[in-house]
Protein backbone atom coordinates (compact mmCIF):
# COMPACT_ATOMS: atom_id res chain seq x y z
CA UNK A 1 0.00 0.00 0.00
CA UNK A 2 1.53 3.29 -1.06
CA UNK A 3 1.47 6.27 1.22
CA UNK A 4 -0.41 9.27 -0.11
CA UNK A 5 1.56 12.49 -0.54
CA UNK A 6 1.37 14.88 2.36
CA UNK A 7 2.12 18.56 2.63
CA UNK A 8 4.88 19.75 4.93
CA UNK A 9 6.27 23.16 5.65
CA UNK A 10 9.84 24.27 5.06
CA UNK A 11 10.90 23.46 8.63
CA UNK A 12 9.72 19.86 8.30
CA UNK A 13 11.51 19.10 5.04
CA UNK A 14 14.80 18.05 6.66
CA UNK A 15 12.98 15.52 8.79
CA UNK A 16 10.98 14.16 5.86
CA UNK A 17 14.14 13.12 4.15
CA UNK A 18 15.11 10.95 7.12
CA UNK A 19 11.87 9.00 7.61
CA UNK A 20 11.57 5.42 6.30
CA UNK A 21 8.20 4.88 4.63
CA UNK A 22 7.35 1.30 3.53
CA UNK A 23 6.16 1.32 -0.06
CA UNK A 24 4.53 -1.71 -1.70
CA UNK A 25 3.09 -1.04 -5.12
CA UNK A 26 2.72 -4.55 -6.50
CA UNK A 27 0.72 -7.28 -4.79
CA UNK A 28 1.74 -9.96 -7.30
CA UNK A 29 3.82 -12.54 -5.35
CA UNK A 30 5.54 -13.59 -8.57
CA UNK A 31 6.62 -10.08 -9.43
CA UNK A 32 10.43 -9.62 -9.57
CA UNK A 33 10.04 -6.83 -7.06
CA UNK A 34 8.54 -9.19 -4.51
CA UNK A 35 11.89 -11.01 -4.39
CA UNK A 36 13.20 -8.10 -2.37
CA UNK A 37 11.95 -8.12 1.25
CA UNK A 38 10.55 -4.81 2.44
CA UNK A 39 11.41 -1.93 0.16
CA UNK A 40 11.61 1.47 1.77
CA UNK A 41 11.74 4.79 0.01
CA UNK A 42 12.55 8.17 1.38
CA UNK A 43 10.36 11.10 0.59
CA UNK A 44 7.12 10.24 -1.10
CA UNK A 45 6.01 13.67 -0.09
CA UNK A 46 4.82 17.00 -1.41
CA UNK A 47 7.44 19.54 -0.39
CA UNK A 48 7.15 23.25 0.10
CA UNK A 49 10.79 24.31 0.04
CA UNK A 50 12.13 27.64 1.20
CA UNK A 51 15.08 28.87 -0.87
CA UNK A 52 15.05 32.48 0.34
CA UNK A 53 13.32 34.46 3.05
CA UNK A 54 11.23 36.40 0.56
CA UNK A 55 10.67 33.69 -2.07
CA UNK A 56 9.34 30.12 -1.97
CA UNK A 57 9.30 27.47 -4.67
CA UNK A 58 6.10 25.47 -4.48
CA UNK A 59 6.59 22.06 -6.03
CA UNK A 60 5.53 18.45 -5.97
CA UNK A 61 8.47 16.06 -5.72
CA UNK A 62 7.82 12.32 -6.00
CA UNK A 63 10.38 9.57 -5.63
CA UNK A 64 9.74 6.03 -6.87
CA UNK A 65 12.50 3.65 -5.72
CA UNK A 66 12.84 0.30 -7.51
CA UNK A 67 15.52 -2.40 -6.97
CA UNK A 68 17.79 -1.16 -9.77
CA UNK A 69 16.59 2.31 -10.69
CA UNK A 70 14.75 5.34 -9.39
CA UNK A 71 12.29 7.79 -10.88
CA UNK A 72 12.34 11.36 -9.56
CA UNK A 73 9.67 13.79 -10.74
CA UNK A 74 9.83 17.47 -9.87
CA UNK A 75 6.67 19.38 -10.77
CA UNK A 76 7.01 23.15 -10.60
CA UNK A 77 4.00 25.21 -9.56
CA UNK A 78 5.40 28.49 -10.85
CA UNK A 79 7.01 29.58 -14.08
CA UNK A 80 10.26 31.21 -12.89
CA UNK A 81 12.38 28.04 -12.99
CA UNK A 82 14.07 26.69 -16.12
CA UNK A 83 13.62 22.97 -15.43
CA UNK A 84 16.36 22.02 -17.90
CA UNK A 85 18.80 23.28 -15.26
CA UNK A 86 17.94 20.50 -12.81
CA UNK A 87 20.59 17.81 -12.27
CA UNK A 88 20.45 14.53 -10.38
CA UNK A 89 24.09 14.00 -9.43
CA UNK A 90 25.88 14.21 -12.79
CA UNK A 91 22.76 13.42 -14.87
CA UNK A 92 20.60 15.73 -16.95
CA UNK A 93 16.80 15.27 -16.84
CA UNK A 94 15.55 12.27 -18.80
CA UNK A 95 12.76 14.58 -19.96
CA UNK A 96 11.42 17.99 -19.01
CA UNK A 97 8.66 20.43 -19.88
CA UNK A 98 7.67 23.91 -18.77
CA UNK A 99 6.39 22.53 -15.46
CA UNK A 100 8.08 19.18 -14.88
CA UNK A 101 11.56 17.62 -14.76
CA UNK A 102 11.75 13.81 -14.83
CA UNK A 103 14.73 11.59 -14.02
CA UNK A 104 14.55 7.82 -14.61
CA UNK A 105 18.05 6.53 -13.91
CA UNK A 106 19.92 3.45 -12.72
CA UNK A 107 21.71 3.49 -9.37
CA UNK A 108 24.94 2.72 -11.27
CA UNK A 109 24.68 6.09 -13.03
CA UNK A 110 24.68 9.75 -11.98
CA UNK A 111 27.30 9.27 -9.23
CA UNK A 112 24.90 7.67 -6.78
CA UNK A 113 26.54 6.87 -3.46
CA UNK A 114 25.96 3.45 -1.91
CA UNK A 115 26.00 2.77 1.82
CA UNK A 116 25.50 -0.68 3.35
CA UNK A 117 24.43 -0.89 6.99
CA UNK A 118 23.47 -3.87 9.10
CA UNK A 119 19.89 -3.99 7.82
CA UNK A 120 19.69 -1.61 4.89
CA UNK A 121 21.15 -0.93 1.47
CA UNK A 122 20.98 2.80 0.77
CA UNK A 123 21.57 4.85 -2.37
CA UNK A 124 21.91 8.62 -2.06
CA UNK A 125 22.40 11.54 -4.42
CA UNK A 126 21.68 15.26 -4.70
CA UNK A 127 19.01 16.90 -6.84
CA UNK A 128 20.35 20.35 -7.65
CA UNK A 129 18.97 23.38 -9.42
CA UNK A 130 21.44 25.91 -10.79
CA UNK A 131 19.63 29.10 -11.72
CA UNK A 132 20.64 30.97 -14.86
CA UNK A 133 21.81 34.57 -14.82
CA UNK A 134 18.95 37.02 -14.45
CA UNK A 135 16.58 34.37 -13.13
CA UNK A 136 14.34 35.14 -10.16
CA UNK A 137 14.76 31.57 -8.89
CA UNK A 138 17.68 30.79 -6.59
CA UNK A 139 19.90 27.71 -6.78
CA UNK A 140 19.22 24.96 -4.26
CA UNK A 141 20.02 21.32 -3.48
CA UNK A 142 17.82 18.45 -2.27
CA UNK A 143 19.09 15.11 -0.95
CA UNK A 144 17.62 12.05 -2.71
CA UNK A 145 17.79 8.76 -0.81
CA UNK A 146 16.43 5.29 -1.53
CA UNK A 147 16.68 2.66 1.20
CA UNK A 148 15.97 -1.05 0.81
CA UNK A 149 15.86 -3.86 3.31
CA UNK A 150 19.11 -5.72 2.81
CA UNK A 151 18.32 -9.14 1.24
CA UNK A 152 19.29 -11.97 3.60
CA UNK A 153 21.35 -13.74 0.93
CA UNK A 154 23.08 -10.57 -0.27
CA UNK A 155 26.67 -9.91 0.74
CA UNK A 156 28.84 -7.11 -0.66
CA UNK A 157 32.30 -7.69 -2.08
CA UNK A 158 34.96 -7.26 0.58
CA UNK A 159 36.61 -4.72 -1.70
CA UNK A 160 34.48 -2.92 -4.25
CA UNK A 161 36.77 -1.77 -7.09
CA UNK A 162 34.44 1.06 -8.08
CA UNK A 163 33.18 2.59 -4.85
CA UNK A 164 34.18 3.12 -1.25
CA UNK A 165 31.55 4.82 0.91
CA UNK A 166 31.85 5.77 4.57
CA UNK A 167 29.45 7.62 6.86
CA UNK A 168 30.67 9.94 9.61
CA UNK A 169 28.01 11.73 11.63
CA UNK A 170 25.83 13.63 9.18
CA UNK A 171 28.43 13.35 6.38
CA UNK A 172 28.87 10.55 3.85
CA UNK A 173 32.30 10.26 2.19
CA UNK A 174 32.68 8.60 -1.18
CA UNK A 175 35.60 7.77 -3.49
CA UNK A 176 35.35 6.06 -6.86
CA UNK A 177 37.11 5.15 -10.09
CA UNK A 178 35.49 7.10 -12.91
CA UNK A 179 35.39 7.03 -16.71
CA UNK A 180 37.53 9.40 -18.76
CA UNK A 181 35.26 12.45 -18.49
CA UNK A 182 34.16 11.81 -14.89
CA UNK A 183 30.54 11.43 -16.03
CA UNK A 184 30.07 7.95 -14.57
CA UNK A 185 31.76 4.93 -12.98
CA UNK A 186 34.79 3.33 -14.64
CA UNK A 187 34.00 0.43 -16.98
CA UNK A 188 37.30 -1.29 -16.19
CA UNK A 189 39.75 -1.46 -13.29
CA UNK A 190 42.74 -2.17 -15.57
CA UNK A 191 44.86 0.76 -16.73
CA UNK A 192 47.82 0.90 -19.12
CA UNK A 193 51.09 2.30 -17.79
CA UNK A 194 51.15 6.04 -18.49
CA UNK A 195 47.40 6.35 -19.01
CA UNK A 196 45.26 8.34 -16.63
CA UNK A 197 43.26 6.88 -13.74
CA UNK A 198 40.27 9.19 -13.10
CA UNK A 199 39.39 9.29 -9.38
CA UNK A 200 36.62 11.32 -7.80
CA UNK A 201 36.13 11.87 -4.09
CA UNK A 202 33.09 13.57 -2.62
CA UNK A 203 31.23 14.23 0.59
CA UNK A 204 27.46 14.35 0.88
CA UNK A 205 26.74 17.30 3.13
CA UNK A 206 22.96 16.95 3.59
CA UNK A 207 22.04 19.54 6.23
CA UNK A 208 25.63 20.37 7.17
CA UNK A 209 27.17 23.76 6.47
CA UNK A 210 29.00 23.93 3.10
CA UNK A 211 32.34 22.13 3.27
CA UNK A 212 35.36 21.81 1.00
CA UNK A 213 36.47 18.25 0.16
CA UNK A 214 40.24 17.71 0.31
CA UNK A 215 42.56 14.72 -0.07
CA UNK A 216 45.11 15.12 2.67
CA UNK A 217 47.11 11.97 1.92
CA UNK A 218 47.01 9.11 -0.61
CA UNK A 219 49.43 6.22 -1.07
CA UNK A 220 49.33 3.18 -3.33
CA UNK A 221 50.01 -0.27 -1.88
CA UNK A 222 49.65 -3.86 -3.00
CA UNK A 223 47.63 -4.79 0.09
CA UNK A 224 44.11 -3.72 1.18
CA UNK A 225 45.42 -2.97 4.66
CA UNK A 226 48.51 -0.91 5.41
CA UNK A 227 51.14 -2.37 7.71
CA UNK A 228 54.24 -0.58 9.05
CA UNK A 229 56.40 -2.67 6.71
CA UNK A 230 54.14 -2.30 3.67
CA UNK A 231 55.92 -0.83 0.62
CA UNK A 232 53.95 2.18 -0.62
CA UNK A 233 54.02 4.67 -3.48
CA UNK A 234 53.25 8.25 -2.32
CA UNK A 235 50.61 10.04 -4.40
CA UNK A 236 49.46 12.87 -2.11
CA UNK A 237 51.53 13.80 0.92
CA UNK A 238 52.57 16.74 3.08
CA UNK A 239 48.98 17.75 3.90
CA UNK A 240 47.44 17.96 0.42
CA UNK A 241 50.42 18.12 -1.97
CA UNK A 242 50.02 15.97 -5.08
CA UNK A 243 53.66 14.89 -4.97
CA UNK A 244 53.21 12.49 -7.89
CA UNK A 245 52.61 15.52 -10.16
CA UNK A 246 56.28 16.42 -9.63
CA UNK A 247 57.35 13.45 -11.77
CA UNK A 248 54.28 12.78 -13.90
CA UNK A 249 51.29 14.34 -15.60
CA UNK A 250 49.02 13.78 -12.61
CA UNK A 251 46.83 16.76 -11.69
CA UNK A 252 43.72 17.93 -9.89
CA UNK A 253 40.92 18.79 -12.29
CA UNK A 254 39.03 22.10 -11.91
CA UNK A 255 36.32 21.78 -9.27
CA UNK A 256 32.71 21.34 -10.33
CA UNK A 257 31.50 21.80 -6.75
CA UNK A 258 33.21 22.35 -3.43
CA UNK A 259 32.11 18.96 -2.06
CA UNK A 260 33.89 17.05 -4.87
CA UNK A 261 37.52 16.62 -5.87
CA UNK A 262 38.57 15.09 -9.19
CA UNK A 263 42.05 13.63 -9.64
CA UNK A 264 43.63 12.52 -12.92
CA UNK A 265 46.34 10.14 -11.71
CA UNK A 266 48.88 8.98 -14.29
CA UNK A 267 49.36 5.22 -14.01
CA UNK A 268 52.73 4.40 -12.38
CA UNK A 269 55.13 1.45 -12.32
CA UNK A 270 54.61 0.64 -8.65
CA UNK A 271 52.86 -2.72 -8.31
CA UNK A 272 52.93 -3.23 -12.08
CA UNK A 273 50.79 -6.25 -12.96
CA UNK A 274 49.63 -6.73 -9.36
CA UNK A 275 46.49 -5.70 -7.53
CA UNK A 276 46.94 -2.14 -6.30
CA UNK A 277 44.95 -0.41 -3.56
CA UNK A 278 44.89 3.35 -3.08
CA UNK A 279 44.65 4.39 0.57
CA UNK A 280 43.48 7.96 1.15
CA UNK A 281 42.59 10.32 3.96
CA UNK A 282 39.63 12.47 2.96
CA UNK A 283 38.90 15.72 4.77
CA UNK A 284 35.74 17.83 4.70
CA UNK A 285 36.90 21.29 5.76
CA UNK A 286 35.72 24.83 6.30
CA UNK A 287 36.18 26.58 2.90
CA UNK A 288 37.38 29.70 4.72
CA UNK A 289 39.92 27.79 6.78
CA UNK A 290 42.56 26.88 4.18
CA UNK A 291 46.13 26.96 5.48
CA UNK A 292 49.41 25.12 5.04
CA UNK A 293 47.87 21.88 6.28
CA UNK A 294 44.48 22.11 4.57
CA UNK A 295 44.86 22.61 0.84
CA UNK A 296 44.92 20.95 -2.58
CA UNK A 297 48.17 21.63 -4.48
CA UNK A 298 49.60 20.20 -7.68
CA UNK A 299 52.80 20.89 -9.58
CA UNK A 300 52.45 22.58 -12.96
CA UNK A 301 55.46 22.40 -15.24
CA UNK A 302 57.12 25.81 -15.76
CA UNK A 303 54.88 27.36 -13.09
CA UNK A 304 55.63 25.39 -9.95
CA UNK A 305 53.17 24.49 -7.20
CA UNK A 306 49.65 25.86 -7.61
CA UNK A 307 46.68 25.94 -5.25
CA UNK A 308 43.67 24.32 -6.92
CA UNK A 309 41.02 26.51 -5.34
CA UNK A 310 42.63 29.94 -5.70
CA UNK A 311 45.76 30.49 -7.76
CA UNK A 312 46.33 33.84 -6.04
CA UNK A 313 47.04 32.01 -2.77
CA UNK A 314 49.49 29.48 -4.22
CA UNK A 315 52.04 30.53 -1.61
CA UNK A 316 50.23 28.02 0.64
CA UNK A 317 51.84 25.37 -1.59
CA UNK A 318 55.42 26.63 -1.15
CA UNK A 319 55.93 24.16 1.68
CA UNK A 320 55.23 21.16 -0.59
CA UNK A 321 58.95 20.71 -1.17
CA UNK A 322 59.73 20.91 2.55
CA UNK A 323 57.41 20.35 5.53
CA UNK A 324 53.90 21.77 5.73
CA UNK A 325 53.06 22.77 9.28
CA UNK A 326 50.19 25.00 10.28
CA UNK A 327 50.87 28.35 11.88
CA UNK A 328 47.49 28.12 13.57
CA UNK A 329 46.25 25.64 16.13
CA UNK A 330 43.33 23.74 14.63
CA UNK A 331 41.98 20.42 15.82
CA UNK A 332 40.23 18.44 13.13
CA UNK A 333 39.02 15.95 15.69
CA UNK A 334 37.11 18.71 17.48
CA UNK A 335 34.69 18.97 14.57
CA UNK A 336 34.94 22.78 14.69
CA UNK A 337 36.48 23.10 11.25
CA UNK A 338 36.07 19.70 9.60
CA UNK A 339 35.91 15.93 9.65
CA UNK A 340 38.43 13.37 8.35
CA UNK A 341 37.78 9.87 7.02
CA UNK A 342 40.10 7.15 5.71
CA UNK A 343 39.09 5.19 2.60
CA UNK A 344 40.53 2.43 0.41
CA UNK A 345 39.96 2.30 -3.36
CA UNK A 346 40.66 -0.85 -5.30
CA UNK A 347 41.83 -3.26 -6.34
CA UNK A 348 42.97 -1.91 -9.69
CA UNK A 349 45.68 -3.20 -12.02
CA UNK A 350 48.32 -1.32 -14.00
CA UNK A 351 49.76 -3.13 -17.02
CA UNK A 352 52.71 -2.45 -19.29
CA UNK A 353 51.45 -3.08 -22.82
CA UNK A 354 54.96 -2.83 -24.26
CA UNK A 355 56.34 -5.75 -22.26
Amino acid sequence: MAFAPETVDAHQVKEVFLINSPVTRNKNPHSPRSMYPVMMAFFWQRAVVSVAAAMLIYADMTLDCRPDFVTVVWTEGRSQADLSLFRLGSCFPTSFSATQAVFRVDFNDCNFRRLVTGHHLMYSNDLTYGSSSGSQSLSFTHPVVCAFARPKDWYPMIYDPMFSTHGVGHLVFHIALMNDDFSGPAESTTFALGSFIPIMASVSQKTHQPLLLLLEECVAATTPELQPESPVYPIIANKGCLVDSRISGSKFEPRQKSSELQLSLQAFRFGLGQEVFIHCKLVAWDPNGLDLTKKACHYVKEHGWELLDNYAYSTLCDCCDSDCKSRKTRSIESGTHGVAQKAVLGPLTITDETS
